[in-house]
Parts: C-alpha cells; structure tokens; sequence
C-alpha cells in the first residue's frame, strides 16, 4: 500500500515538474520581440527570436511586432499659408523601437495609432500651413514630408517608436473649390490662347503684306527690264532688216514675200478674200516679182508677225 501511495505522489510530483518546466519555456518568432513581465512588473526584453526561459507562473510573456506598421491616417483639411484650403490624405509608417516604453506609455497597437494620428495631424498642419499651395502640390512636396516625418519621429520616440516614412497620398482643394478654380484656369488658358491667335493673324499679315511688296516690286522690276530688252531687240531686228534691205533689194523682196506666205496660208487657215491680180499673189505670177510694183517688198498681212514696227 505505501509502495503504490509512493509511486502516486512521485508521478505528481513528475507531472508537476514537466508542467513547471514546459511553464518555464517560450519561443519568440522572426517577426516579434518579447516582453517578460513578473507580477506586472517588466523584467527584460527579448529581441533575438528562438527558445527563451521564464521564471514559471510569475512571468508573463507579452509579445510585441517588430515589424514595419502602417498608419491610415483620416483625410483632414488643412490651411495652407497662402490661405487656400487643402484637403490631405497621409498614411506612415513606424516600427516599434522601444518595446518596454511602448508597453508602459500606449500598450497595445491600437492605442498607438491612436496617439500617432493625432501627433500626424499636428505635424501636417504645422508643415503644411507654413507653405503654399503651389509648393504642396508640385514643388516641394518630397521635402515638406520628410520634414513631417521629421517632426513625428521626434515625438513618436516617447513612446518607443520610430516613425519610418510619411507619405502625402493626396492633396487637393475642397470639392467646392475645385470647380471655381478649373474655370478660372480655363479662362486663363482661353485669353493666352486669343492672345497668341491675334499675335498670330498679326505676324502672318505683316508676312504677307511683306510678299505682296516683294512681289510687286519683282514684278515691276520684270517688267522694266523686259520692255527694255523687248526694246533693244527690236532695235537690233530693225537695224538688221535695214541692213540686210540695203545689201540686196531683191532677195530681201523676195524673203519677206515667202514670210508672208507663210505667215498668212497656215494649215487649217487659208481661206483669204482677194482678187487673183492682188499684189499678194505677185511671185505666183512672176517669180521675179516685178510684175507690178517694180521689186518693192511685199508687205505682210496686217496682225502678222512679219508686221514691221
């Protein structure tokens, strides 16, 4: 009987002592840090993941993300310095950096972001009011949030944490606002462009007046020089025909008679109104041509080139 009392109390002594020791052990992942608490008091912290011992039953574990975590953060309107009204969309990110101070000032995640968006919008408003619109919106936006990260870095550290990144996801005018303003750019856009058009018709009718002139001048010019030389050639023609008259009656009779000929009994166009005795026909009916006027030249239709002038 006390062999079988004996063997009882050695296996509850055996179960016991298992139970304190699994009790004893607990294991921290790649993702969190822990926090060992005995008796509500916090005793160390545990960074490195693996296999860890506690004292059993008087230590709580409390294990904490040491992950990258966001922060959605509400869209809020905001003034900027120029006092146009700017309606901000922000989201961070923060890292848990001190776990015994984030358990001793805000706890739990939640009571983080809590207090993380309320530091955020102070420090959007803070930044941003000391800027423009312009500079929120096109020039200076990259800097504007690293000096808001900046700033809630340096207050997010009382509680622990290390504000990674801030990031200005929108910003634009209130809804009210955005129309007013998309007309007046419009009417803006619309003189520039009536503007340039006028600028435009101007140009292109000083260019045009210009080419008129040239042209005209070109063409007066043309014409000077064309009459002239027109002019001269005549003179040479003249001159030649007087010369040539003078060398040989005859023969000059007689060529200026086949010129009108030809000038005057053209393919498709021959029919004449004349008497068969008519001067005209003289070398038909002598070939010397001195049936009537004694060799005087023949003279060519009127309208004929061969026309002297």
């Amino acid at each position: 009987m006390r062999v079988g009392i004996a063997g009882g109390v050695a296996l509850i002594l055996m179960l016991a002592a298992l139970v304190l020791g699994y009790s004893s052990l607990f294991t921290v992942y790649q993702t969190q840090q822990a926090l060992v608490v005995r008796l509500g008091q916090p005793v160390r912290v545990v960074t490195e993941p693996g296999l860890n011992f506690k004292a059993p039953l008087i230590d709580n574990v409390i294990g904490i993300d040491k992950r990258i975590l966001d922060l959605e953060n509400p869209a809020q309107e905001v003034i900027a310095s120029d006092q146009k009204r700017l309606v901000v969309d922000a989201f961070a990110r923060y890292r848990i950096q001190e776990p015994l101070r984030f358990y001793q000032t805000v706890n739990t995640i939640q009571g983080a972001n809590s207090q993380l968006s309320i530091l955020l919008n102070a420090a959007i408003r803070r930044v941003l009011g000391e800027a423009t619109l312009t500079h929120v919106v096109r020039d200076e936006r990259s800097q504007l949030m690293a000096r808001v990260r900046e700033q809630l870095d340096k207050e997010a550290q009382v509680y622990g944490i290390s504000v990674v990144d801030v990031r200005i996801r929108r910003a634009d005018l209130p809804e009210q606002n955005s129309q007013a303003v998309y007309q007046r750019m419009q009417t803006e856009r619309q003189r520039e462009a009536a503007e340039f058009r006028a600028q435009g018709s101007q140009k292109s009718q000083e260019i045009r007046s210009k080419a008129d002139r040239d042209v005209t001048v070109l063409v007066a010019e043309a014409t000077s020089k064309s009459e002239q030389v027109r002019g001269e050639g005549d003179g040479e023609r003249n001159r030649i025909f007087a010369e040539a008259f003078g060398k040989d009656v005859d023969f000059f009779t007689f060529y200026r008679s086949m010129q009108a000929y030809e000038a005057g009994m053209r393919h498709g166009d021959t029919r004449m109104v004349l008497s068969p005795d008519s001067e005209f026909f003289r070398y038909f009916v002598d070939p010397s041509g001195k049936a009537r006027e004694g060799g005087r030249p023949l003279a060519a239709p009127a309208g004929s080139p061969l026309t002297p002038r």
